[in-house]
């Protein structure tokens, strides 16, 4: 059988973890790919597009193409319609599928962190922000959100009818959720929030996976709380994907067994 040819898409995907994790989860499933990184410029995609469909069974958009791909597809499903970003095309049909807020949820799940009825702190009104706004609120989370500019805030909290904080205060929070780029590239070793907000939350999570643990988590571990970095959301976004690709089912039961077994391959999660 020829190997389903994959591919994940971006600005600069040289460094991406997703051909390690989709070859890994692919073969565990029972089926044969290949998967390429392919890093594009932003000005060259829109051009580039249609060879993507023709060379490859799916692929993965990332930054920051999510939302340039919606013009070449004809239908978006589940999540990608209520966030309106796509992470996860099948070429035959050119349906567009988002499971960044599945595989949020599932870490939250597998990490034993309850939701519903719980309060949440989400720093950051980007696409992982969204995500996270819409599926905490979802699940019966109490939702608070911030960035620094308070239009982006204000647009989420509309959307997904959740609270916009124009300026952080020391509140308690359940959950605090930095989604955000700080902690990471040039900003490594500053957390995004200080020690006397994240002193009154009991959980900490940082979407954030390279450094492994960021200077806000390391704080927070230092506080007592629980904390949780976004490798495997990253996961489990690739195993919702490729169920897509697939066909086939998915269940939380065996992607937890599945990022435990990547875990053990040695790979650096």
């Amino acid at each position: 059988m020829n190997a389903f040819k994959l591919a994940v898409i971006g600005k600069d995907v040289s460094q991406s973890s997703s051909p390690a994790m989709h070859t890994f989860i692919a073969k565990k499933l029972g089926y044969d790919v290949s998967y390429d990184n392919i890093s594009v410029p932003p000005e060259e995609f829109a051009s580039r597009a249609e060879q993507f469909f023709a060379g490859y069974y799916g692929f993965n958009v990332t930054i920051p193409f999510k939302l340039d791909i919606i013009p070449f597809l004809s239908s978006l499903e589940g999540d990608a319609a209520a966030f309106g970003a796509v992470n996860t095309v099948v070429s035959s049909t050119r349906r567009g599928y988002n499971t960044d807020g599945l595989g949020f949820m599932l870490m939250l799940e597998n990490a034993g962190v309850q939701s519903a009825g719980k309060s949440a702190l989400i720093l950051g009104a980007g696409g992982a922000g969204r995500s996270a706004a819409k599926k905490l609120k979802d699940a019966g989370a109490s939702v608070t959100v911030f960035d620094k500019n308070a239009q982006s805030a204000q647009r989420v909290a509309a959307e997904f009818s959740v609270q916009a904080a124009e300026e952080l205060t020391c509140a308690p929070y359940d959950i605090i959720i930095n989604a955000t780029g700080v902690g990471m590239h040039k900003t490594v070793g500053v957390s995004p929030v200080g020690e006397d907000l994240i002193s009154l939350c009991n959980t900490a999570i940082d979407l954030i996976y390279v450094p492994r643990k960021s200077r806000f988590l390391e704080i927070a571990e230092g506080l007592g709380k629980k904390i949780i970095n976004g490798m495997p959301m990253l996961f489990y976004q690739a195993y919702y994907a490729e169920c897509i690709y697939h066909g086939i089912q998915p269940h939380a039961a065996q992607a937890k067994q599945l990022f435990e077994e990547f875990g053990r391959s040695g790979a650096d999660i």
